[in-house]
């Protein structure tokens, strides 16, 4: 006794002791991480160090004489009343459309292009900008110079200020501008699947409106020139500038006309829209011919005929909407900003002439959205059409039941899947007994009536509608997959019976209603449709010979009212 006793107590200290350990090993990988973190960083472990050590130096752009010859227009900003306080002081210059701009202080000199980030300081990505250092007390004025803007009240605007605040709005402009962008080819890519997928026009004629729109806000932008120029612009910009405003207001007033019912309201304007557009692409064509005066003329010229289009386009659409098209919304809604652009220049609105570029993309990315959303929705108005046309061929009028054409091809589905997963399906051919006598003595309304009656039953008792199909006339189909012609039979007995009970609801004094049925179940010897389709109909003429009212198998076995 023991002897077991004290086996007992060295397996109760053995697992204590393995119980211990655990728990140690447990506490020491829990705490590893604090040891492992006390350890020094590993490369390729703990961090990762990307590019290499380099001896280049900042790029340095000099200012030439020949970019200096270009600048008409230059501006002074004078120091504060007892000079400059030795802060470091950002400009930072925007809306300048084409041509150098150069800023200076003291010997300090930045010139810069904006269809060229190369040329600009890197810390200023939406303008030219520069960081100057005045001297405490100086009261040297910070030099900015720039070429004569293509048309009146597009200016440059010009931020003074503390570095970090000038370049976080410097930052925030870009991020606008590039997400502009981003979403006109997020649409245009959307599109091309749409057009890929259905091959429909429209989806292509979108796609490339949305290219030719990016291709427009990257010159207005100067993000055709970031990181370095993708498009040839260079000094050629007013040429871009003209030619590519002209051929997107042909697109945008075109697709403005549409959205906003121009061809329902005015069949004529069809036409004219049509010479409108071929005036914007001639002027888009010329526009590399054209002296700068001739330039400046036709871009204001374009600004006017786009905003006197825009108006006109609201104008139909709201007519459009009187008279009950309401799809015209979505183009009255794409309007709203295009057309407050141009009240904002005649109020000589401070905030459009900061933020012009911004407020130009931003409302042509809302028109790019707007159109987008009216595209899918005339698809999808396609498609319910569709829908219901199909559903129109394949539903029979009166009853509402799937038609002949529609029950064959959800036999033929049943089939596949029955012989696929081996399991039973058998059929109902159903015939109304005496159906023309109906007719001829109750008419032929009571006979329609007759028939409906007969539908709701037959549908009130199978599962899905698609399983009760007018074959034609007073024939109809009962479809029972996965019941056997046993399981078949006491259901289309049900039925048959129910057939007369509700034809009696009809209260019509002596009409009585019975019904015919040709049960038949799946054979490996039914090669397709017809032959099962064949050997139920047999089985129904045999029930008619038999005495009607009855339901009767394919194997000739009769079921007696």
């Amino acid at each position: 006794m023991k002897m077991v006793e004290a086996a007992g107590n060295a397996l109760a200290t053995r697992r204590s002791g393995g119980a211990a350990a655990m728990g140690w090993l447990i506490v020491l990988l829990l705490l590893w991480p604090v040891f492992a973190s006390a350890a020094s960083p590993r490369l390729n472990r703990d961090f990762l160090l990307v590019g290499a050590a380099t001896d280049q130096q900042a790029p340095v752009r000099q200012c030439t004489p020949d970019i200096a010859r270009h600048l008409q227009e230059e501006v002074h900003i004078p120091a504060p009343a007892g000079g400059w306080s030795g802060a470091p002081q950002a400009v930072d210059v925007f809306n300048v459309f084409a041509g150098e701009v150069m800023i200076t202080h003291g010997d300090r000199m930045v010139c810069g292009h904006m269809q060229d980030a190369r040329t600009r300081d890197s810390r200023f990505r939406a303008g030219i900008g520069m960081v100057v250092v005045p001297k405490q007390g100086d009261m040297d004025p910070i030099r900015v110079a720039w070429e004569a803007p293509l048309k009146a009240k597009w200016i440059p605007t010009v931020r003074l200020g503390a570095p970090s605040p000038v370049q976080q709005i410097d930052t925030a402009r870009l991020l606008v501008r590039t997400a502009c962008i981003a979403i006109a080819l997020a649409l245009a890519l959307s599109a091309l699947m749409g057009f890929i997928t259905t091959r429909g026009r429209d989806f292509l004629i979108y796609t490339l409106v949305c290219a030719l729109l990016v291709v427009w806000q990257a010159v207005l932008s100067g993000l055709s020139g970031y990181p370095e120029p993708w498009l040839p612009v260079g000094r050629a910009a007013p040429v871009w500038m003209v030619a590519i405003s002209a051929l997107s207001y042909a697109v945008m007033s075109w697709v403005l006309w549409r959205m906003c019912g121009g061809r329902r309201v005015w069949r004529q304007s069809r036409r004219w829209m049509v010479w409108v557009a071929v005036g914007f692409a001639v002027i888009a064509a010329m526009t590399p011919l054209m002296p700068r005066p001739l330039l400046s003329a036709a871009s204001v010229g374009l600004d006017v005929a786009f905003a006197l289009l825009c108006a006109a386009a609201m104008a139909i659409g709201l007519l459009s909407m009187r008279r009950g098209n309401y799809q015209a919304v979505d183009g009255v809604v794409a309007l709203v900003p295009l057309l407050l652009m141009p009240l904002a220049d005649l109020l000589d609105s401070r905030l459009l002439l900061e933020f012009r570029v911004e407020a130009v993309q931003l409302s042509v990315t809302w028109f790019l959205m707007m159109s987008a959303y009216s595209l899918n929705r005339s698809l999808g108005h396609l498609r319910q059409q569709r829908d219901e046309m199909r559903q129109l061929a394949d539903t029979d009028t009166l009853t509402g039941l799937p038609n002949r054409r529609a029950g064959l091809r959800q036999l033929e589905q049943y089939i596949v899947q029955a012989r696929a997963a081996q399991q039973p399906l058998s059929i109902g051919f159903l015939d109304i007994d005496l159906f023309k006598q109906i007719n001829d003595r109750y008419g032929h309304d009571v006979g329609d009536d007759v028939l409906v009656s007969v539908a709701a039953t037959l549908h009130a008792g199978v599962r899905s509608r698609s399983d009760v199909i007018r074959m034609g006339g007073e024939e109809f189909l009962i479809l029972l997959p996965g019941n056997s012609a046993a399981a078949a039979l006491p259901r289309l007995e049900q039925l048959r019976e129910k057939v007369s009970v509700q034809a009696a609801a009809l209260r019509h004094e002596g009409l009585v209603v019975t019904a015919s049925i040709g049960l038949a179940e799946l054979q490996d010897h039914d090669l397709d449709v017809a032959s099962l389709l064949r050997r139920a109909d047999n089985a129904m003429y045999e029930a008619k010979r038999g005495g009607r009212n009855q339901v009767v198998g394919a194997d000739h076995k009769r079921e007696a009212a």
